[in-house]
């Protein structure tokens, strides 16, 4: 017999329609007014980033950047259900999530601009380094996860992972190991509907991905990904069973990816034009907007201030991926072990030879160019 407690809903939990109207629950309560607004404020700054990461891919600043344009719901939810002293494990489309836990934005896309595997200090921030592999970052959150509860601390930690991950490996071994030790994680589950160009229903039979937590032990939760008052309820609850001892467990976020994986993929060669445009209706923006304007919470005031704080986000940004960086060809060698081992000495040797005898070749060029004889003269 399954227990009724690990079952998630039928239909997803759900505090404020797509028109912005509130939704009462007989188990959500809604979040205060002043949260909803601090909530807002994070969307608008999270939408400019992910719509000037995106130029800067055009301009070739950015590598790639996988945007979560019309996520930012679940982006910001995540970090703000968290407290201080707890982690959170991000992917590689979670950027406005890392942002939202107060990691300078252009230290967030080091990664993603091709420089380093993490831009920012993770023990400063207690944000791990964006994860690209899909479902790896779920395994690390469990084992740190399980070392904060060994050590007595009372750290949660929020794994995040699309619904792709899900069909991992990765997954399975994390969620078994956490149910079975009772670990204090949360996983979170961006339902985006596709996998790159696989849908979902190509991934997976069961009735949801919040389902596949009954397998487990743990409960599951649905709820609408673009509804940031019910995420923030959804999570805050199972951050706090998780805090308490009540162990793990699954919320599942029903959302839509409103742009390409990347920029390097092609969406419209798998999916319609007409069933993207329908989650325009949805957006987490206009939603919140319109809930908080009708509740006189915000007015054109405040949506200004919002604006131009958002806007200096994305100049900041702008500024900091325009400047050139400043890279040492010994940070290969230099950061692999504490101590560099033989074999890595002579590779740092064979490159800086042939790096010495490549600049001393570009001067003596310049130096016998016609343009420096000329100038010579």
């Amino acid at each position: 017999m399954i227990s009724d407690d690990l079952l998630p809903r039928e239909t997803p939990v759900q505090l404020i329609d797509e028109h912005g109207t509130a939704v009462s629950d007989p188990r959500y309560a809604p979040p205060s007014t002043e949260r909803l607004v601090e909530a807002y404020r994070a969307l608008v700054q999270g939408r400019r980033v992910n719509d000037q990461c995106s130029a800067l891919v055009r301009q070739g600043r950015l590598a790639v950047y996988p945007s979560s344009h019309g996520q930012e719901a679940c982006q910001v939810a995540a970090a703000l259900a968290l407290g201080d002293d707890d982690w959170l494990f991000p992917t590689y489309r979670d950027s406005v999530a890392v942002i939202a836990r107060s990691v300078d934005p252009a230290q967030s896309l080091v990664l993603l601009r091709g420089d380093w595997h993490s831009g920012y200090d993770p023990k400063e921030f207690h944000v791990a380094p964006q994860a690209t592999p899909l479902a790896t970052q779920l395994l690390h959150a469990v084992g740190f996860a399980h070392a904060a509860t060994l050590r007595g601390e009372p750290t949660v930690v929020l794994a995040m992972c699309g619904d792709g991950a899900t069909s991992e490996g990765d997954f399975h071994e994390a969620m078994n190991f956490a149910a079975v030790f009772h670990v204090p994680v949360v996983f979170f589950v961006q339902n985006n509907e596709f996998a790159i160009s696989v849908p979902l229903s190509r991934q997976t039979a069961a009735p949801s991905l919040a389902h596949k937590a009954i397998g487990y032990g743990m409960p599951g939760e649905r709820v609408d990904g673009n509804d940031v008052a019910a995420l923030l309820a959804v999570l805050d609850t199972a951050v706090e069973r998780a805090r308490s001892g009540g162990g793990p467990s699954l919320v599942e976020a029903h959302t839509y990816r409103m742009q390409a994986h990347t920029n390097a993929d092609d969406d419209t060669r798998y999916r319609a034009r007409e069933a993207v445009q329908a989650w325009v209706e949805r957006d987490p923006l206009t939603r919140m907007q319109a809930h908080l304007r009708g509740a006189g919470a915000i007015d054109d005031e405040a949506e200004a201030v919002f604006a131009a704080e958002a806007e200096q986000v994305a100049t900041a940004l702008r500024e900091a991926m325009n400047a050139e960086p400043e890279l040492d060809p010994e940070d290969l060698f230099r950061f692999v072990y504490a101590e560099r081992t033989p074999q890595l000495e002579s590779q740092w040797r064979m490159l800086r030879d042939e790096l010495d005898r490549a600049a001393m070749a570009g001067t003596t060029a310049g130096a016998t160019s016609p343009g420096a004889t000329e100038g010579a003269r």
